[in-house]
């Protein structure tokens, strides 16, 4: 996308999501860009599905709050993905670590 710093994360998302609409792929970036990189993958999609998932919960509601919704369900989708193909023996755990999180719990 045109003005952003190309990350390894970003590099990879750009692969994955190439036949997401052009707007989801825009917002989704944008968390991407905003969160701070932990080295791996699935923990920085991660990071960036708990903030679009944070600022729809803070948001005061109304349709336009829907695509942050969306981008957060993608960015989870895709960090359970990416532990798949990295550590697929502890992809439970880490789909359990993210539920929790989204829960308000830990």
């Amino acid at each position: 996308m045109a003005g952003e710093r190309v990350t390894p994360v970003l590099d990879w998302f750009h692969r994955e999501s190439a036949g997401a609409p052009p707007v989801l792929r825009v917002r989704a970036a944008h968390y991407l860009g905003t969160t701070a990189g932990a080295g791996d993958l699935a923990e920085d999609l991660a990071a960036a599905a708990r903030a679009a998932l944070s600022a729809t919960l803070g948001h005061p509601g109304g349709r336009d709050v829907a695509l942050d919704l969306l981008v957060a369900d993608a960015l989870v989708t895709l960090a359970l993905k990416a532990r798949a193909a990295a550590d697929p023996l502890n992809l439970g755990g880490f789909a359990a670590r993210l539920r929790a999180a989204g829960s308000g719990s830990s």
